[in-house]
């Protein structure tokens, strides 16, 4: 059985940025695991926070992409129980609030492996999930 993906919302901001590198990187993850990847209600609603504020995209464009991802990838809402467990998370890890919530949601939709930008390269959590940093694996 292959790995279930989490995505953090680094990855797709950096999937539509003018950063070419970062960009191809990120597209090329994207479309080699479309089938395994789970994005949360938080991940969307961070890409649009983050493409309109940056301008990285119109508004036209940035819903649009946002509908995108949203119906490609499996969608999770945030729940009660991806909250107490990113309650937890915080407490024991250390991770800011809202990281610690993008790994609570992966955690809870059986995800064993987190692409971000954003967490510490290879850390592995609750001894099932591991942090990717994609632009370090060269």
């Amino acid at each position: 059985m292959k790995d279930e993906i989490f995505i953090d919302s680094n990855i797709l901001i950096y999937s539509v940025s003018q950063n070419l590198s970062k960009c191809q990187t990120s597209r090329e993850l994207l479309l080699k695991h479309v089938d395994r990847i789970t994005v949360s209600s938080q991940v969307i609603n961070e890409f649009i926070n983050v493409c309109i504020k940056k301008s990285i995209l119109d508004l036209s464009d940035t819903f649009e992409k946002s509908n995108e991802f949203m119906e490609i990838f499996r969608f999770a809402v945030i729940t009660k129980s991806d909250i107490r467990l990113s309650m937890d998370i915080k407490k024991r890890y250390k991770f800011s609030y809202w990281d610690s919530l993008i790994i609570a949601s992966a955690l809870e939709n059986n995800c064993s492996i987190l692409y971000s930008e954003d967490m510490q390269h290879s850390q592995v959590i609750e001894n099932n999930l591991k942090i990717i940093n994609p632009f370090e694996m060269g």
